[in-house]
């Protein structure tokens, strides 16, 4: 029979990762500025190819055709 083994509970990283070559900070302006990120429902999604197509449908709906102006 093969031991288990003990689940790693250390404050410190595994030994498998390596961080040497790491650049502190390099993503944090990326992730301080957010995200757009919309989720559509399952439904909606099947009648949408792509990102493109669901900006049109709404330029459509709110009136403003292509063109981009400040909300």
């Amino acid at each position: 029979m093969r031991k288990a083994k003990a689940k790693y509970r250390g404050r410190d990283p595994l030994p498998e990762y390596d961080f040497s070559r790491g650049v502190r900070g390099e993503y944090a302006r990326r992730f301080a500025e957010g995200t757009n990120l919309v989720k559509l429902e399952p439904d909606v999604a099947k009648v949408f190819r792509d990102s493109a197509s669901v900006n049109r449908a709404l330029r459509r709906l709110v009136g403003r055709g292509s063109r981009k102006r400040a909300v």
